[in-house]
This record gives structure tokens, sequence and C-alpha cells, in this order.
């Protein structure tokens, strides 16, 4: 018989002070209250109750063993309410993987709501560009953008990653606003290192469902995206970056988008995490309200 159970009908005939009355309340026979009770005194050698026709009373380790039992069903009890609540009430430490920019401008006033709708949550946030094991690092949550490789981790589709061309006042006064995308050749752009190994970068736009292409050029290329925006700002060149991130600069009039009529790059951008039949709440919070931010406009 399974001990916790045994343990739980001797303390409810102890309560209530005999089989008949353990028995109408734990909906089981008087006789299996009794089989229950006889199991702990076989398991462990001693006698925990004497009983006769009219009535029980513990033994001295009888009384002990009670005093025990109770002990142990109460943390069971704890035990078996704390993990309802983590799975009911998202609680604990979420470990996330973002690429840089997107992380470094856009995750951060999310996180911030997030947390402060949920208090017993902690996000481990880390960012890198580079498509990572989750498995390995023990990542729970992972932001990509670009096209998705064959993997067996769940992909939910977040709004495409868009990107538009900007520069500074100060920039385009000097050296004028490029007409159309092939302008660009003769431009100072600031280049984002890792979207390219190879020694030319092109930019590709689209206007009216035609694509067009310009190899770029510029006395400034760095891995770090942050660093090309405050080039930008400078007047250092015309940068490529994201929208959800440039709208801002724009409407404060640090820079001013070019080629208006034409479309910049989209990349899609997923959340995925592993394949779980029974996903935790903290996870599941968390990649809903990030699709509710940064999802698919309906």
């Amino acid at each position: 018989m399974d001990k916790l159970t045994s343990m739980r009908v001797f303390v409810k005939a102890t309560d209530l002070g005999s089989f008949a009355a353990a028995a109408d309340a734990l909906q089981m026979s008087p006789q299996m209250v009794a089989k229950h009770i006889a199991s702990l005194e076989t398991q462990l050698g001693i006698v925990l109750l004497n009983r006769t026709t009219r009535r029980q009373s513990l033994t001295d380790v009888g009384r002990g063993y009670y005093d025990r039992c109770k002990i142990v069903l109460a943390e069971v009890e704890a035990a078996d309410s704390l993990a309802f609540d983590m799975h009911t009430q998202p609680r604990g430490t979420l470990k996330v993987s973002a690429p840089v920019t997107f992380g470094t401008f856009c995750l951060p006033q999310f996180v911030t709501r997030f947390l402060s709708a949920y208090p017993d949550m902690s996000i481990d946030l880390s960012l890198s560009d580079r498509f990572i094991d989750p498995l390995e690092k023990g990542i729970e949550v992972m932001i990509r953008i670009g096209e998705l490789e064959d993997s067996s981790l769940i992909a939910r589709p977040l709004a495409p990653y868009r990107l538009i061309a900007c520069a500074s006042p100060d920039y385009l006064a000097k050296r004028g606003t490029p007409a159309n995308v092939q302008e660009l050749a003769k431009h100072d752009c600031l280049i984002y290192a890792s979207w390219t190994a190879a020694t030319q970068c092109r930019w590709r736009f689209t206007r009216n469902g035609k694509s067009e292409e310009v190899i770029i050029d510029g006395r400034f290329r760095c891995n770090d995206w942050k660093a090309l925006l405050h080039a930008a700002r400078a007047g250092l060149g015309i940068t490529l970056g994201p929208e959800s991130v440039l709208s801002s600069e724009i409407k404060a009039g640090r820079l001013i988008p070019v080629l208006q009529e034409y479309q910049g790059p989209a990349r899609p951008m997923h959340v995925l995490y592993p394949s779980l039949r029974n996903p935790t709440i903290k996870l599941r919070s968390f990649v809903d309200e990030l699709i509710a931010e940064f999802g698919i406009a309906q």
C-alpha cells in the first residue's frame, strides 16, 4: 500500500476516533481503513493503536508517530500547493536569448512592464546574434531574426524586422539626399558587419514590387549597431537600421529618413522555445505577452 495514503488514513482515524468515521470521511470501507493501519504497523514492527470493540487509543509510540505524520503530511500539502501555484501563477527565473540590437533597444521596456505585471518572475537575458543550442545553454526562450533552420523548436512568428535608411540633417546638408537606390553608391554608408562577411556589402530595396540592389561602401564598419547609430547621429554617413529603433530618432529630429518611396529590407523574426508537452506557465506568459507586443498586427 502507498505509505503516504496509509499515513493519511492513520491520522484521520486518530482525529475522528474510529475506523468507521474515518471510512466515511475518506469514502472507503472500514475494512480498508483497518488494512492501511495494519500495513503501517507491519512495516514499522510496532503497534500504533490499541483497539477494542468500543474504543481505540494511541500507544506511546503511536502518539509520537502521529505527531510526525501530521508534519510530513503538512509538508506534502505545502509542496503540492507550491507546485500548483507555480503551474497557475508565473514565478521563477526565465532564461531568454535575443539578438543584440533588438535586445538592447526594443526589449528593455517590454521586460520592465512584464516584470512589473509578474512580481514573482525574474528574467535572465542573454544577447547574441549567433544561433545557440537552447538545451546546451539552458535557454528557455529565444528571439531570432532571419530565416530559420530546420529545428525541433516551436517557432511562432513576430512582426518582420523592417529596416529603413536614415542620415543626420548635417550629413544630408553636406552630401545631399539620394534620389534613388543607385545613388547610395556615391555616399558614405555605415555598414553593419554582422550582416555580411564579404568585402562588398549590398543593400536591397523594393519599389512597386520590383527589387533594386546596390553595392555600398563607407569608412565605418562595425558589428555593433549601437556604434553605427551614434555614427549616424554624428553625421558620419547613412545607416540602414531597424525601423522600430529609428522611428524615435526621426521623431526627435536627430535623423531624417531617405528613400521613403522604397521599402527597405524586412527580415522574418520569431520567438522559439523547446517543444514541451506542458510548457510552464512562466514560459507561456512570456511568449504570449511578447507576441502581443511584437507580433504581427491582425
